[in-house]
């Protein structure tokens, strides 16, 4: 594996001390601490900077259409994380937008596209039910075409429609044939979250953040937000499902994250920066934590362990580093001491993120499916282990 440094032009060091100086002027102390407060992750004013400077844009697109460079799409992906942008409703939108653009009829992609671009719509998943647990395709949430072919009647629900209260469409999965197999019975609608009959209800997560259920009651959607075909939706929501959870060839050019939950990783390497700096510094006596042999083992098997998830490739690191975060996150607090119980930014505390982290981990767990079933993925396609098998035992005859 190389590890070596790219060198950068001129002009792209260039770009990169543009791009900080936008960041640094934009995601604000008051904007990430807002950001904690509400759980949002994600700034309107912040995104609407972006969207103006031609980031958004350039981001989503490839070079050949106007986008960055590799190097600059790196140097983008770098300074964001190290900002601590609010990301998470442009995740969505972006990859909802390539669905768009592959299964939206022309005039729906003039109504969209623009404003993706400049930040004033975004887009959200509708994916999980209440019911539903991690198969999307176990869709109950019913989609009846009206008469004239014009229009679609929808009723149902949503479980972690995340950000729909700051998106202006969600990308809804639903069922349009309730006799057929569950993967030959799926429609995908592209609904306007404005339309009558949508209520928005907001959840709070363990680490703080906000998702939402999402109420679906005779709400009429006009046939020209369909996605795809008439049950055909299993086509259209396969690319953003292998997305999200990781199925995607690695970058041959090594500038690419070689797995997602890169992002999400980045806090427990900031926490664990943040540890390493707290035990290095000597008390009033002269000694540090970091003499304590017991310490310097955790913390540094801490590091290797990270290091090794960072490094770990395609579905496999996503496994590695949500893993990873559930296991060194409660070691960095431990190590750290009582100062770790304290959130970001509370008096007395020493900002090292570890208490986030600790509360954040499970969730990484969970985003886009559990990391079960994402090992389960592992066992039966690459190792070729066959389908789980859940059924109960049965029971033993009395000889």
């Amino acid at each position: 594996m190389d590890f070596s440094r790219v060198e950068l032009s001129d002009e792209d060091a260039a770009f990169r001390d543009e791009v900080r100086a936008l960041l640094a002027e934009q995601v604000t102390e008051d904007v990430i601490r807002r950001d904690r407060e509400t759980g949002d992750n994600f700034d309107e004013g912040v995104h609407l900077a972006l969207g103006a400077a031609g980031y958004l844009e350039k981001e989503w697109k490839p070079e050949a259409d106007g986008g960055f460079s590799r190097v600059r799409r790196r140097i983008w992906e770098l300074e964001k994380r190290r900002a601590e942008v609010p990301w998470v409703t442009w995740g969505t939108t972006s990859m909802v937008a390539r669905s768009v653009v592959k299964f939206g009829s022309p005039e729906l992609q003039d109504e969209v596209m623009p404003g993706v671009f400049s930040g004033h719509i975004r887009l959200c998943l509708g994916y999980t039910e209440p019911e539903g647990g991690s198969d999307v395709a176990t869709c109950k949430t019913r989609a009846v075409r009206e008469e004239d072919g014009s229009s679609w009647i929808i009723n149902g629900s949503k479980m972690f429609t995340t950000g729909a209260h700051n998106c202006q469409y969600v990308f809804l999965i639903t069922n349009t044939d309730p006799g057929a197999p569950k993967h030959k019975s799926l429609t995908m609608f592209l609904v306007p979250l404005d339309s009558p009959g949508i209520e928005i209800q907001g959840i709070r997560t363990v680490d703080g953040d906000r998702t939402n259920i999402v109420y679906y009651s005779d709400v009429r959607v006009d046939d020209r937000y369909r996605l795809g075909d008439v049950n055909g939706g299993w086509a259209v929501v396969r690319e953003p499902l292998d997305a999200e959870h990781g199925a995607v060839a690695a970058a041959d050019d090594g500038l690419a994250d070689v797995a997602i939950m890169a992002h999400q990783a980045g806090f427990m390497c900031e926490a664990a920066d943040h540890v390493a700096a707290l035990v290095g510094r000597p008390d009033l006596s002269g000694r540090r934590g970091v003499d304590d042999g017991s310490v310097a083992y955790r913390l540094g098997r801490s590091i290797a362990r990270m290091e090794a998830a960072l490094s770990t490739s395609s579905i496999f690191g996503r496994v590695a580093m949500a893993q990873a975060m559930r296991d060194i996150a409660p070691d960095l607090m431990d190590i750290a001491g009582a100062v770790a119980a304290l959130p970001v930014g509370a008096d007395g505390g020493d900002d090292d993120r570890s208490e986030y982290v600790y509360r954040f981990a499970p969730l990484v767990g969970i985003y886009g499916g559990t990391l079960e079933v994402f090992r389960n993925m592992i066992a039966q396609y690459v190792l070729g282990l066959g389908k789980p098998n859940y059924s109960p035992p049965k029971a033993q005859r009395a000889s």
